[in-house]
């Protein structure tokens, strides 16, 4: 049984454990971790994670998992700020049933693919997870890097959700079976709608599953209208590998 042990940073601050299961001695809801994992050069290994009601009490059931990656404002090493916007605002008010995982990228970086693949097999190998359900969403640089953490580790997720972002068309092919939802706002001038529309179409090309969901009056801050539509995370769940 592999064993983590959650180092101490603020004085208010429990020390957590983390096995092949959170300890029960944890509350469901959100907390903050830092993880024995080292070598990771652009995210911290202080992140967030959100046990759903339920978690502590049925040790036999795996949990589908959603990967949220945060905005450029975001980044730090005070994980506190990702609950400022994103799934972690509404998690506890809809009860959702899935366990949410979010990490922080450091200050002058932008998310890394191969940091986020060893951060999040590595929480996982300590969640009970459905390795059959794990979800990916993120905005503006996080929906950026939904779409390139996804076309590089496609096998990793059941379905993504960029939020304002923009990816690399050319690496389309490699996301044509894994399902999409993209949201991007009409007005948006720091991250224009086409880069989500050509993505979409691209993978509709290849004969992807992708839908895109545009805000007539939206500028670039959607998330907030984003990840209140519930129906977003009923999308996410009816997908499995």
């Amino acid at each position: 049984m592999k064993i983590a042990v959650l180092l101490f940073f603020f004085a208010l601050a429990p020390v957590y454990q983390m096995t092949g299961d959170i300890t029960p001695s944890l509350a469901e809801g959100i907390r903050e971790y830092t993880l024995g994992i080292t070598g990771l050069t652009t995210t911290g290994n202080r992140l967030l994670i959100y046990l759903p009601h339920g978690y502590l009490h049925d040790k036999s059931r795996k949990w589908p998992v959603l990967f949220y990656l945060h905005g450029a404002s975001e980044r730090g090493t005070n994980p506190e700020v990702i609950k400022k916007a994103g799934p972690l605002t509404i998690a506890k008010k809809y009860d959702l049933p899935m366990i949410i995982i979010a990490p922080q990228c450091l200050k002058g970086y932008r998310w890394n693919p191969l940091d986020l693949n060893r951060l999040l097999n590595y929480t996982l190998s300590l969640l009970r997870d459905d390795p059959a359900r794990i979800y990916l969403t993120g905005k503006s640089m996080g929906g950026v890097g939904t779409w390139e953490f996804a076309s590089q580790f496609p096998d990793h997720f059941a379905a993504i959700a960029p939020v304002c972002g923009s990816g690399d068309t050319t690496q389309a092919v490699f996301l044509k079976h894994v399902p999409v939802w993209a949201f991007h706002g009409a007005l948006d001038q720091v991250i224009p709608p086409e880069n989500d529309e050509n993505m979409v179409k691209a993978i509709r090309q290849l004969g992807g599953e992708a839908r895109l969901t545009i805000f007539p009056d939206g500028t670039h801050q959607i998330w907030d209208r984003v990840y209140r539509v519930r129906e977003l995370y009923t999308w996410l769940l009816s997908h499995s590998k």
